[in-house]
């Protein structure tokens, strides 16, 4: 058993002075407020629990900066995001997984949930072993010191029944019952759990839909929904309904379902969303990135939805910046402020977002509970006077004043980390455009 004296601790819904934790197994194992022990270890700065990225696709941090260069649109980004996928293979994507996930970690990520369907080789061909590449997550993750949810990805169609193309081929299975039995196989470690993910009601048919529902159980289950307009259309043109619609008639619309983007949608979808109970993972720096729109976060919120985040296509790797922009693109949408408290976001950001990863046995510093710790710097040229309570966090913080990370009673990351990263990432991505 360890013993830390934090200075200034995120307790559920407030900051506490002097919060004494006791660490045994990888869990906090007593949180107590208000201590003056002699001889605990003291823990300087703002303390809050290990942050969730609730969706990731790792091997996009290769994009990152390159599709800044020509003006482009949504689509001219995916053909850029095609090429680094045909470029990459089980040693090269454990590479850049394991420096992108380093990143994450020096952000204060404990737990990212990883949207993978880089499954098989450039021509579709599987491995050897067929999950090598969903594996190569799975190490990189605990090399990392984080945990990992793999998201392993159904994706069937470039388009509503269309075959695969280019370097789709290695997304697909070719089958609902092959991906059934090739996840059915996939055996983790204890820090990481298999999920599903439905790529998108474009990639995966209707009869698929079927055959996952009845697979999933109580897994988590995530899809990519209504991230554009145009696919919306596409799935009125071809179904008749919109997609959240079609994953409801589906029965995949769920308390365990995360409605990934969720950007553009009616009236009947916040409100089935909502009344599912589902969560709904927004990326706010990735969508202003692509110029996908701003979403209706607050009203998911108020029909009874929950809200998490993600860095998807990691154009930053920075879960503050990620909490602020929800409230801030909301108040360019509208021209209104006030949408959410700090408190809200916070939450979105720790508790709701390990739950919809299947780890809601972290998000807090509180008893039983893993025992993640984040440790902001309160004096740096951002947070300097500006109260020390949970507006700091969210709405002054960044990545960049994090200075030490613990995942599951371990201090993973250390004040002065981020060079060596830095220099990681750079030797990786060079050789994957080489």
């Amino acid at each position: 058993m360890t013993a830390y004296l934090l200075e200034r601790a995120w307790l559920d819904d407030h900051f506490a002075d002097d919060v004494l934790v006791e660490v045994d197994g990888g869990r906090f194992t007593s949180v107590t407020p208000d201590s003056d022990p002699p001889r605990a270890i003291p823990v300087r700065g703002l303390v809050v629990p290990g942050l969730a990225n609730t969706h990731s696709h790792a091997f996009h941090r290769a994009l990152r900066g390159r599709t800044q260069r020509e003006r482009g649109s949504f689509w001219t980004w995916r053909e850029q995001m095609y090429a680094v996928a045909a470029r990459l293979d089980p040693e090269t994507y454990l590479a850049l997984a394991l420096a992108t996930y380093r990143e994450m970690a020096a952000a204060g990520i404990t737990c990212v949930g990883e949207f993978h369907y880089l499954h098989h080789q450039p021509d579709g061909t599987p491995h050897a072993d067929p999950d090598e590449m969903g594996l190569a997550l799975v190490h990189a993750a605990r090399e990392a010191g984080m945990r990992l949810t793999l998201l392993d990805t159904l994706y069937l169609s470039s388009g509503f029944g269309a075959p695969p193309q280019g370097a789709q081929v290695r997304y697909s299975d070719g089958s609902v019952e092959a991906w059934l039995e090739r996840v059915d196989g996939l055996v983790v470690a204890p820090h990481a759990r298999v999920g599903a993910a439905v790529h998108s009601v474009r990639a995966v048919p209707p009869p698929a839909l079927d055959a996952v529902a009845g697979w999933v159980g109580d897994r988590p289950l995530h899809a990519h929904v209504s991230e554009q307009v145009a696919e919306n259309a596409a799935c009125l043109e071809a179904y008749g309904v919109t997609p959240t619609r079609l994953l409801a008639d589906h029965g995949l619309l769920r308390p365990t379902t995360s409605l990934v983007h969720a950007t553009h949608l009616s009236d009947d979808d916040v409100a089935l969303i909502g009344g599912a109970g589902a969560y709904a993972a927004f990326c706010p720096t990735t969508e202003r990135d692509l110029g996908d729109g701003v979403g209706p976060a607050r009203r998911l919120h108020d029909a009874g939805a929950r809200l998490t985040l993600g860095s998807d296509s990691h154009a930053v790797v920075d879960p503050f910046e990620e909490m602020r922009a929800v409230e801030l693109d909301e108040r360019l949408a509208t021209q209104q402020r006030g949408h959410w408290t700090a408190a809200e976001l916070l939450t979105a950001a720790t508790t709701d977002g390990h739950a919809s990863l299947g780890w809601d046995d972290a998000g807090a510093i509180a008893v039983g509970r893993r025992a993640d710790l984040v440790v902001l710097d309160p004096v740096s040229p951002r947070t300097a006077g500006t109260g020390r309570d949970e507006n700091t966090v969210v709405f002054a913080a960044t990545a960049e004043d994090v200075r030490r990370v613990m995942a599951d009673g371990r201090w993973v990351v250390e004040d002065g980390d981020r060079a060596a990263i830095g220099r990681e990432l750079d030797e990786v991505i060079g050789r994957i455009w080489a």
